[in-house]
């Protein structure tokens, strides 16, 4: 009797040891961190894409990983500026979208990213058919692409008579028809600005933009703002992103798009955050951007995905814009994007 009451009592203290070993497996390590056991954890993430679309992103990720996405939303330049000001103590794990590489080409060499680049993503060639896919040094991935051209309104502009290049734009047909965001505060419009200059020279390229301001009706700041103008009819022609165009064909209105002949098309990257509280879970999120249910959601919202698993939901696809996708020389862009950007505020009236 006394033998099996010892027994009893060995086997009850192993089992208290199993439990409490198997609990410390399981607990996370806190503080936002991933866990040991594969736990996600909280990724806070910096985006300035539509806000429905990156909580869109965000619960799905929640749903296939668990854990919990925390979106903070904000202009791109809000953002890179928070994220300098953070820079000591970094409070978001990955930061996605900005209208194309060049704000993250910046932030490079601001050092507030770090590389990280997706197994997906790993074999691909930096450029591909003139378009840049990632960092050189695993900086940042592309996770869609995005195709600078013009919105027209259908009521007011027909297929046949929509401008088909840049300099279709200085037609006098269009005098007073036109919208084009300002260079100064959008990042969309300083990236035609300088896409033109590259292939035609600072002299001409002020000259060609003092006419385009001529034919204007409107220079708003936001890069969105002048679609939304022609898809309202306070404009014929308008320039900007096909997304643009495409979110506001859905929604019934009289809109469509033109790609130039020859136009920038870029990546729209997501990046990891130098020294975020979650690093490993914000890989997971980088990891997870490339996924099939990722990029159907940006699919979903008229975005072309760069995943070709992946069906787009407009006319465009990666394939179908190589033709059009005109070289850029990022070196200049990053050492003359502030300067152009200062000198249009005194050369264009």
């Amino acid at each position: 009797m006394k033998k099996r009451s010892l027994f009893l009592a060995i086997a009850f203290i192993v089992s208290i040891f199993l439990l409490n070993a198997c609990a410390g497996d399981d607990s996370s390590s806190g503080d936002g961190e991933s866990g040991s056991d594969g736990d996600v954890g909280s990724i806070t993430l910096y985006s300035p894409e539509t806000p429905d679309l990156s909580k869109d992103l965000a619960r799905k990720f929640e749903e296939v990983h668990g854990g919990e996405v925390n979106v903070h939303y904000a202009g791109t330049n809000v953002l890179v500026n928070q994220m300098m000001a953070e820079k000591d103590n970094p409070e978001a794990d990955v930061w996605y979208g900005g209208g194309g590489i060049l704000p993250f080409e910046s932030a490079v060499d601001k050092d507030i990213i770090t590389s990280y680049i997706p197994e997906s993503a790993e074999d691909w060639e930096v450029v591909e058919d003139g378009i840049k896919m990632k960092h050189q040094d695993g900086y940042y991935v592309g996770t869609e692409m995005f195709v600078l051209g013009f919105s027209y309104n259908t009521d007011l502009v027909s297929e046949q008579e929509a401008p088909k290049t840049w300099d279709d734009l200085l037609d006098p047909k269009w005098e007073g028809k036109i919208q084009f965001p300002n260079p100064a505060a959008s990042g969309t419009a300083t990236l035609m600005v300088l896409s033109y200059m590259m292939q035609n020279g600072e002299e001409e390229g002020w000259d060609y933009f003092q006419k385009l301001a001529d034919q204007s009706n409107s220079i708003p700041d936001s890069g969105s703002g002048p679609t939304k103008g022609a898809a309202l009819g306070e404009a014929h022609v308008a320039v900007g992103f096909d997304f643009m165009t495409y979110e506001h064909k859905n929604n019934g209105e009289s809109v469509d798009f033109v790609v130039p002949e020859q136009t920038p098309i870029l990546v729209n990257p997501a990046t990891l955050v130098k020294d975020g509280p979650n690093p490993e879970g914000g890989k997971k999120f980088m990891d997870f951007m490339l996924s099939e249910d990722a990029q159907q959601i940006l699919a979903d919202w008229y975005h072309i995905p760069i995943n070709s698993e992946v069906d787009s939901q407009t006319p465009l696809s990666v394939d179908n814009l190589k033709e059009n996708a005109v070289d850029l020389d990022i070196d200049w862009v990053n050492e003359n994007y502030d300067r152009i950007r200062d000198e249009w505020k005194s050369k264009i009236e």
